[in-house]
């Protein structure tokens, strides 16, 4: 078990749990503002063990269990055009940016269709419907489901020429208080769905995504991280992949965590 699973595993183990009906209760966050950190699996154990203290005041973080398991497979699989829209639009900041993925829940099976997009003050808002068994992900269902929301958030067109460009594996443990949520992701291994290339993310690393509803500050997570001396990166799982994965691509604002997150790539 690589360091940073070993360090995301004891934390969840440490924490009191909470079920997923539960956590979509308190935090489900569909809309949210979002953080992203690399953060080093010592400071992370650290940074882990006080947000789950049973005396933090309000209550400790609580960890998601599912049918008795902490921590959870995910395989996704991202979309875009053969020029690669949804990554230049990124680049670029343009304000109707999107992504398009399947989720796989691995442990469970269950598959999801799903839109990530940028709302008007810079909140990821996500979009998504279940894939049923056996159902193409770009069949007639999930296309009609992306033409809606894209109209529907952006007044544009959906495109119509999309392949798959990313694959993702990682494991996930996730934190929940009052509105909050952190997700904690390691063992993050992406292949260029183009070329079967692929990149290891450092073992020794927790990519840590802080949500919250709240805007125009930081939240308790975001502070806390921040007396370690980490700032949140210039980093995506999709766009970071992609930069490590084809150097020549256009993608300065992502090099300096894209070395970070995977240094033995070509990047």
């Amino acid at each position: 078990m690589i360091p940073a699973l070993r360090a995301i595993a004891r934390a969840a183990m440490a924490a009191r749990p909470v079920t997923l009906s539960e956590l979509q209760a308190r935090a489900e966050l569909m809309a949210r503002i979002d953080h992203s950190y690399l953060v080093p699996v010592g400071v992370f154990a650290d940074f882990a063990a006080g947000l789950t203290d049973p005396r933090r005041p309000g209550g400790p973080f609580r960890a998601l269990c599912v049918n008795g398991r902490r921590w959870f497979a995910y395989h996704s699989v991202y979309y875009d055009t053969p020029e690669l829209r949804s990554f230049h639009d990124h680049r670029q900041g343009h304000r109707c940016r999107f992504k398009i993925r399947e989720r796989l829940y691995e442990d469970s099976g269950e598959r999801q269709f799903e839109v990530k997009l940028k709302g008007r003050r810079g909140e990821t808002v996500k979009r998504r419907q279940p894939l049923l068994p056996g159902e193409a992900t770009l069949g007639r269902g999930p296309r009609g489901f992306l033409a809606s929301v894209l109209h529907g958030t952006y007044g544009i067109a959906a495109p119509e020429d999309l392949v798959p460009s990313l694959v993702t594996d990682y494991r996930r443990a996730t934190f929940v208080a009052d509105g909050q949520r952190i997700t904690c992701d390691a063992g993050l291994v992406c292949r260029d769905a183009g070329t079967g290339h692929s990149v290891r993310a450092d073992g020794g690393l927790v990519l840590v995504e802080t949500k919250t509803a709240v805007t125009g500050r930081l939240s308790e997570a975001d502070r806390q991280l921040h007396t370690y001396g980490l700032r949140a990166a210039e980093f995506t799982k999709y766009c970071g992949a992609m930069a490590a994965l084809r150097p020549g691509l256009t993608a300065d604002q992502w090099r300096r965590s894209v070395r970070t997150a995977f240094p033995r790539s070509a990047a």
